[in-house]
């Protein structure tokens, strides 16, 4: 399939709000209701938009603190790392990495304490380097900025 301008918009706008109405969104990119439902179903067939989501806020949930781990594995127990992270309620993402690290875990917390656990829990096969985050950084740059550059 073919992305012009107007797939990178309707891809934009569904990010910064995934509840629009196909005639909300029309309106916002200067298009029938019609053609943008076509182009949403199109670009969902194609796996380019692979699902809807909803924004968290973790704060008023009580988990105030996040960090941001890189993990090293010893003894090549990845897999062990790999179903701890997986069945762990407070990792909120986890990559597999090149480089001295060899996971980047991202964990929210109520507090410290629960961080410690995390850490302790994988220390006979794991080091992890926590970074704790104090703010996010929001997107910068939109999506169509980022594909044609």
């Amino acid at each position: 399939m073919k992305f012009d301008s107007i797939d990178l918009l309707i891809i934009d706008e569904l990010a910064r709000d995934s509840r629009l109405s196909m005639r909300e969104l029309g309106k916002i990119i200067n298009l029938s209701p019609p053609s943008v439902t076509e182009r949403v179903r199109k670009l969902e067939n194609e796996g380019i938009i692979t699902g809807y989501t909803i924004g968290i806020d973790r704060k008023k949930l009580g988990f105030g603190l996040e960090c941001i781990m890189e993990i090293t594995v010893r003894n090549g127990d990845y897999k062990k790392l790999k179903t701890f992270v997986q069945n762990h309620p407070r990792v909120l993402g986890c990559w597999r990495t090149a480089g001295q690290a060899c996971y980047f875990v991202k964990l929210c917390a109520a507090s410290l304490e629960e961080i410690q656990d995390f850490v302790d829990s994988i220390a006979s096969y794991a080091s992890p380097l926590t970074h704790i985050i104090f703010s996010e950084v929001n997107n910068l740059t939109s999506t169509k900025q980022q594909l044609t550059k």
